[in-house]
């Protein structure tokens, strides 16, 4: 079941005219699935991608539509939609919808609404990777993070034009997670506020000569939404990152590294902490002396690379006496016997939690957007059913708190 609860959430959805506006759908379906009430208006280029009767279907309420509809307006509702929900968000943010946002325009519903409104506001822009790299756009989105505006995306990926880069709308699940972390932002100072959450992410970068090296496939996502749940629960965060093509979290203080020895020596910069989470794949391999110059091709075959033994990051931080953070939280990436390995480098390391989850051929974890993991105690196993990373990410926080509760 997912650990993102928005019971009572009254949200006001505003849709733009992009082909995204089909994942608006979903959205509204995913949202009133973790119990919030869902209130549509719709864009008048909205109207070609999505139509009326399929937001009201999904929302059960009336979409709103017209500006000057002599029924909603008598009695001023554009005011009323203005002010009556928790949270407004924008899914999809157009390029022009956001340049309207920026410079105060109102010439529609949707836009006169945000524009008196006094609620938090929530954009997932979506457009084309040329619109969104111009310069314009992003005066734009500076000028709206000023104003307190709060984004989720774009991401990075293939368009309906065609191209490839930044501009898709993030996925309806990780828009959600967002919402909750922007209400969550707005309620009463969360349970891990005071505390400091000291978190890895993505892989290393092991050099061979300046030009090779040997990594994984680590992408940073799960990592990356562990730290957005830990500051949306309060705390302050520290990431140290291998190598990801990521943006950085808001609100997270980020120490980028390449090696297993520069992310050990950031992580012990970093301590003292009250929780320690380990979600980076670490190399467990180097070679032994690195190449100066880039290794060619000769007669001979291939080189002999003499690997050795890269530091246990995990296994340091547990083993700290004076330091050690109260909470220690490892991962376990396994093709197999996951559980078994899992509760074997429990004890081994001497973690408190082990997130374990399966990769290689059946094991879709690395690069995806969801993750089926299992949390190992020392007490318990329990298998949580496949859901997003941001989920799992808040789920694993969860668990983390009422740790600290029996540990306090």
């Amino acid at each position: 079941m997912s650990e993102i609860d928005l019971n009572g959430a009254r949200l006001l959805l505003v849709i733009g005219g992009g082909v995204a506006a089909f994942k608006s759908l979903e959205l509204i379906r995913r949202l009133r699935e973790r119990g919030a009430t869902v209130q549509v208006v719709l864009t008048p280029a909205a109207e070609r991608f999505v139509t009326p009767l399929s937001a009201a279907a999904l929302s059960a309420a009336p979409v709103r539509q017209e500006l000057f509809s002599l029924t909603d307006e008598a009695e001023m509702g554009h005011i009323e939609l203005s002010r009556s929900a928790d949270l407004i968000v924008v899914a999809p943010a157009t390029a022009d919808f956001l340049a309207k946002m920026a410079n105060g325009l109102a010439d529609d519903l949707a836009s006169t609404t945000l524009l008196a409104t006094d609620k938090p506001v929530l954009v997932a822009p979506a457009m084309n990777v040329r619109m969104w790299t111009h310069a314009a756009t992003q005066r734009n989105v500076k000028q709206l993070k000023q104003d307190g505006i709060g984004f989720v995306g774009p991401e990075d990926g293939a368009m309906a034009c065609g191209e490839f880069g930044p501009g898709r709308m993030s996925e309806p699940e990780t828009i959600v997670a967002a919402v909750a972390a922007m209400l969550k932002r707005g309620a009463a100072a969360g349970p891990l506020a005071g505390r400091h959450v000291l978190i890895t992410a993505g892989p290393t970068y092991e050099p061979i000569d300046p030009v090779r090296f040997i990594g994984n496939r680590s992408s940073g996502l799960q990592g990356y939404a562990i730290a957005r749940a830990a500051r949306d629960a309060g705390a302050r965060v520290t990431l140290v990152s291998g190598p990801v093509a990521l943006a950085k979290p808001e609100g997270v203080s980020v120490i980028n590294v390449q090696t297993a020895r520069d992310m050990l020596a950031a992580t012990e910069a970093a301590l003292p902490a009250d929780v320690f989470i380990g979600a980076a794949a670490v190399a467990d391999w180097r070679v032994e002396t690195q190449g100066m110059r880039k290794l060619k091709k000769t007669t001979r075959g291939p080189p002999s690379l003499q690997l050795v033994e890269n530091p246990d990051i995990l296994a340091a931080v547990a083993a700290r006496s004076e330091t050690r953070p109260q909470v220690v939280v490892g991962f376990a990436a396994e093709t197999e016997q996951v559980v078994q390995y899992a509760r074997e480098k429990l004890e081994k390391k001497n973690c408190d939690i082990i997130v374990a989850n399966a990769v290689g051929p059946n094991g879709k974890v690395f690069g995806s957007l969801d993750n089926e993991v299992h949390i190992v105690t020392r007490e318990n196993v329990i298998a949580w059913p496949q859901m997003s990373k941001d989920e799992v990410a808040y789920g694993l926080i969860k668990e983390i708190c009422e740790h600290l509760g029996a540990s306090s």
